[in-house]
């Protein structure tokens, strides 16, 4: 069965989708009662983010829309030191949508949501023309507890910088089935709470955290260098990537350090703590391929030192790097 213009109309069609497909899977108690707006209980401080995801194609080796959709809401507040509570999810769907195709990211979503330990609480879908397609928009809330105090302006001369894991894996994964291209790479699309959580349970003074999504390593570090007032210096040979990828990128001519990833996060600590958090990442599902990149110096911007040797500046990513990689 597709997706056709009546399930917009908010009438039976409309209802039987909610019904057999999102009420089905996102059951629970605050969502159940249907309401014009969700009622939560939440007290002290709380971050909040919204994301919107457009990939193509829907599915991919690794993933699809949905699992980026809850993944990358659920990361965003868990970047900001904060323990995910609750989402809410907006669909737009193209008429001509296999309902087959809806119902797997769904479920999907709905899966991760519980990993996640995270309630849909609220939810809208729209209906429009097209050609099949889908567009995803999640907003969560989490709770950061007292003495949590992560920000991209914290970080210090000194600290160190870990990367929880490889460069270009999503990137690759979304590239590879554009271009109809077969090989072995994956996207890295996960949630990062089990690192999180480690190393909170380990009392790491973690100052900032960031996925590292679009506009790459690169990008990113540039951000928060700015923000900090700091310059970060990291060393290419310490930057950890699949063979696969990276013969990926020298047959297309792909710099790595713009290439988003799904799955991996940027941190800085205190220079002392940098062994102890980078044992604890390896210790994750997810932060096995950790590595302690480089360090934050006096200074400004972003300097690369290379195999060779030498110095390379680091700028941000300019025009398109591919488009909808999320």
């Amino acid at each position: 069965m597709k997706i056709t213009m009546a399930h917009g109309s908010g009438g039976k069609s409309s209802e039987e989708l909610m019904e057999q497909v999102f009420g089905r899977h996102f059951a629970n108690p605050i969502l159940d009662k249907m309401e014009d707006a969700a009622v939560l209980e939440v007290s002290g401080r709380i971050a909040f983010s919204t994301d919107t995801f457009v990939v193509n194609p829907l599915e991919f080796k690794g993933g699809n829309i949905g699992k980026l959709a809850i993944c990358g809401t659920v990361n965003d507040l868990l970047m900001m030191g904060a323990q995910p509570k609750y989402l809410t999810c907006g669909f737009v769907l193209e008429e001509g949508l296999e309902v087959e195709l809806l119902e797997r990211v769904v479920a999907t979503m709905a899966d991760y949501a519980r990993q996640a330990g995270v309630l849909i609480v609220a939810g809208d879908t729209k209906v429009v023309e097209g050609q099949g397609g889908l567009f995803i928009n999640t907003s969560g809330i989490g709770i950061i507890e007292e003495g949590i105090h992560i920000s991209a302006s914290n970080c210090r001369p000194g600290d160190a910088i870990l990367l929880s894991g490889t460069l270009g894996d999503h990137h690759g994964a979304i590239l590879s089935a554009r271009m109809g291209m077969e090989n072995g790479i994956h996207s890295d699309c996960a949630l990062l709470s089990d690192m999180t959580e480690a190393l909170r349970k380990e009392g790491i003074s973690v100052r900032t955290m960031r996925d590292v999504t679009r506009g790459g390593l690169g990008t990113i570090l540039n951000e928060i260098a700015g923000k900090s007032r700091c310059q970060f210096e990291i060393e290419e040979t310490a930057i950890p990537m699949k063979e696969e990828v990276a013969a990926f990128c020298d047959i297309l001519g792909l710099e790595p350090l713009y290439m988003a990833n799904e799955g991996k996060m940027v941190l800085f600590l205190p220079e002392e703590e940098a062994e102890k958090a980078l044992a604890i990442l390896r210790d994750t599902k997810n932060g096995k391929e950790a590595a302690i990149i480089g360090r934050v110096r006096e200074g400004s911007g972003v300097r690369m030192i290379t195999r060779l040797g030498g110095s390379r500046l680091i700028d941000v990513l300019y025009g398109e790097g591919l488009p909808r990689i999320c």
